[in-house]
């Protein structure tokens, strides 16, 4: 039975070794063969090496080469080596990550790779934090301590008794906060449309001198990391204003926040650890396998108030952290094995020269396409560049025949009024010599 895993591990490291060759994207006549899987639930089964090669012949060809060093499109980070090789393991565990006397070995290992997060994002001591599916669902699990705890200070139990009449809470984001922190927002019941957006700047940062009333009960949402510019709010003037206001401060840092992690970068996050909550990605700049998010809140207690479950067939009473009563999820997989394994293989100084590599080789893009008449939007602070050819419809073209080429991968925005080409560059594959083949592919298909 076990030849399957050594078939499963034999097929990867193909894939793996063919992406510095093959074209980013997908071919589009692999892309047509996928509706070979279109086919009727079968009556019979077949053995497991027939499945692994079928889903190898058909979905390989059609994957888009994220985990190499090319793809630009997002910010999106290849994974680590041994955060696959944990992952693997992991699976074959198959732990139900939600409590400690059940699952003590990867519980436990969730509590040092967190301990190990709040320590290099030098977040309070006491955080309280839970690992997730991405920063929509941190962004949530943060937001939802911010509401129970600015309306238990309003006399509101929000757990036990809903949102009907309970006092409105006054909630400000920056005009060009991400739309999965909106989406957070809207699904907490606190209301798309209600929310306020304060000015921003021409970099897309909240302007400390413009910031709106925050009225009590409120949640004031900054940035780290603005997903066009990579630009950050001025954390530190607009959470002394909040302060002085009483409204909780979080952070969506589905990126950004990493920049605390490298002394080079940390300026840019100056006092974001005077917030409240914060919410990020691991599976972005931490480089581990999707999926990983990660909630963080100063006040431990209104985290699991607003996310603990009991019930009488869990073991709920432990002096040991239970996972479940920090997440959504009571059901999980352990997402905090590959976080402890990136940490533990780069280290602090590792992870601090992957963070500075990929932000000098943004900088590299943006030199070479401002050197070749090509307009740069933004101030490349952190590992985002845009870029114009021109006007909307030709900056389109350049993206679509890019795409086409192969040589990378990288997509389109429109960002304060201008359409332009995104490169984000966040992965530990990517090397110089990726960059300099990807910036010859832009300026040959441009010109």
């Amino acid at each position: 039975m076990y030849e399957i895993l050594d078939d499963a591990a034999r097929r990867a490291r193909a894939y793996l070794a063919s992406l510095a060759d093959r074209p980013v994207a997908p071919p589009a006549d692999a892309v047509e063969r996928l509706r070979a899987l279109d086919e009727p639930l079968p009556q019979q089964g077949c053995t497991p090496a027939q499945t692994l090669a079928r889903l190898d012949e058909l979905v390989t060809p059609a994957t888009m080469a994220i985990s190499g060093g090319r793809f630009f499109g997002f910010v999106i980070g290849g994974s680590l080596p041994v955060t696959v090789a944990a992952n693997w393991l992991a699976a074959a565990w198959d732990q139900n990550t939600g409590f400690y006397a059940v699952t003590p070995g990867v519980a436990h290992l969730e509590e040092v790779a967190l301990r190990w997060l709040i320590e290099l994002l030098e977040l309070p001591a006491g955080t309280g934090a839970g690992f997730v599916t991405g920063a929509t669902v941190a962004n949530f699990t943060a937001l939802a301590a911010a509401r129970h705890a600015v309306l238990a200070r309003a006399g509101w139990n929000v757990e036990a008794d809903g949102l009907f009449g309970a006092p409105p809470i006054t909630v400000v984001t920056g005009g060009e906060a991400h739309p999965t922190l909106l989406k957070s927002l809207g699904m907490l019941g606190l209301g798309r449309n209600r929310i306020v957006r304060a000015p921003v700047d021409a970099q897309g940062r909240m302007r400390a001198d413009a910031l709106p009333p925050l009225p009590s009960p409120a949640i004031l949402c900054l940035q780290a990391g603005n997903v066009n510019t990579g630009a950050f709010d001025p954390f530190a003037p607009l959470i002394a204003q909040a302060r002085a206001q009483g409204a909780w401060v979080h952070v969506d840092g589905a990126f950004g926040l990493w920049a605390k992690a490298t002394p080079a970068l940390r300026p840019l996050v100056e006092g974001m650890e005077g917030a409240d909550s914060w919410a990020t990605d691991a599976h972005k700049w931490l480089n581990v396998p999707y999926d990983c998010g990660i909630a963080f809140a100063r006040d431990a207690h209104a985290m699991r108030a607003a996310m603990a479950i009991t019930a009488e067939y869990l073991p709920s009473e432990s002096e040991h952290r239970n996972p479940s009563d920090f997440t959504p999820e009571l059901s999980r997989r352990a997402r905090g094995v590959e976080v402890w394994s990136a940490l533990r293989c780069l280290g602090r100084e590792g992870l601090a020269a992957l963070l500075e590599r990929n932000c000098r080789q943004a900088r590299r893009f943006a030199e070479g396409l401002r050197a070749a008449g090509h307009r740069v939007l933004n101030e490349v602070v952190l590992n985002q560049v845009l870029v114009s050819f021109g006007d909307a419809q030709r900056t389109r073209e350049v993206i679509a025949a890019l795409q086409r080429e192969g040589t990378c991968w990288c997509g389109g925005t429109v960002w304060q009024g201008h359409t332009a080409m995104r490169i984000s560059v966040s992965s530990w594959a990517t090397t110089d010599a990726d960059v300099e083949r990807s910036l010859a592919a832009m300026l040959r298909v441009a010109g």
